[in-house]
């Protein structure tokens, strides 16, 4: 049987289920609050592709439903039995009653929808949502900056990128009481504070980012989320800039510390060679045996002050050019 052709697209560039399914876990800590607040709550995943988050979402207690409109996607979720429809998810919002979900759900939809659908989409969510309910949207992130020159169009389905402060202001615009941002997928070398070269700046920020936004809600319903919502997630590129900043200028210090000792070791010598040319001379005017053997000595530290010499200039200039 063909497999359809964005659904192949989505199994190599995307990655496997499996993949996706561990990446989801990031956002398990938001739901477990909710789902303290709403035993029965339901849930909607908007665009649900292969069904990872569905899966997700029923695990941790959820009545979910997803939609698509690519069949070709649906139909690894009827394989696996999970619960889907064949509709459009602006048709679906408006057709739910006010404040009957407690999560909306969207994973990397927004970049394939026009802006104005994008911004009735949030207002329609934040209608149907319980008051705590949470509005996930996550997407990639042009802050990096390979993301957003080359990876983000491989799929021919994507409008433009919707920066985070963007996304973040539509959330705040519509009315949600907060947002939070998280970062995704950054490489974990870098997040447990690895070396940063100029690729690391280019490429190991964050590839995706979410924005969760939270309906208004009485205080202590709220305050059940506030460790979820205070953290920071990922990397950002202007972390990864001063990073990498730092650590060029931590070069640079110990290359002028390096020139540094050497030009005392040259200085040195050179004082040690003017001390043994001055012997030399003594015994060439006193005749004395010892002279090829002092002339020796002098020609080796001539030789090392040169050596020394060349290092130090060669330091000072990779410094710089650093």
């Amino acid at each position: 049987m063909t497999v359809p052709f964005y659904r192949a697209f989505e199994d190599r560039y995307r990655g496997s289920r499996e993949l996706i399914h561990e990446r989801q876990q990031v956002y398990v800590p938001f739901l477990k609050p909710l789902h303290q607040l709403y035993p029965d709550g339901q849930a909607l995943d908007l665009g649900c592709g292969r069904g990872e988050w569905l899966e997700i979402l029923i695990q941790n207690g959820f009545q979910a439903l997803g939609i698509d409109l690519d069949v070709g996607m649906l139909e690894a979720c009827t394989a696996l039995g999970l619960p889907v429809e064949n509709v459009d998810a602006l048709e679906k919002l408006r057709s739910l009653p006010d404040e009957s979900m407690t999560v909306i759900s969207g994973f990397h939809i927004a970049e394939h929808i026009p802006f104005g659908d994008l911004k009735v989409l949030v207002a329609e969510a934040l209608r149907v949502l319980k008051p705590a309910g949470l509005l996930i949207l996550e997407t990639p992130n042009s802050e990096n900056l390979v993301v957003g020159t080359q990876t983000f169009y491989l799929d021919p389905t994507h409008t433009c990128p919707i920066p985070h402060l963007l996304l973040s202001f539509l959330t705040e615009y519509s009315r949600f009481s907060r947002s939070q941002l998280l970062r995704l997928q950054e490489p974990v070398a870098l997040s447990e504070g690895g070396p940063v070269d100029l690729f690391s700046v280019l490429h190991g920020v964050s590839p995706d980012y979410a924005i969760v936004a939270q309906k208004a809600a009485a205080p202590e319903q709220l305050e059940i989320f506030d460790a979820v919502f205070g953290k920071e997630y990922g990397m950002s590129l202007e972390s990864l800039s001063r990073r990498y900043d730092s650590q060029v200028a931590g070069w640079v210090e110990k290359s002028d510390a390096t020139c540094a000792e050497l030009r005392e070791q040259l200085n040195q010598v050179q004082q040690r060679g003017q001390e043994l040319e001055q012997i030399v001379r003594a015994l060439e005017e006193s005749g004395t045996a010892t002279e090829t053997e002092l002339r020796e000595q002098l020609n080796q530290v001539q030789q090392r002050g040169q050596e020394l010499e060349q290092i130090a200039r060669t330091l000072e200039e990779s410094g710089a050019a650093t």
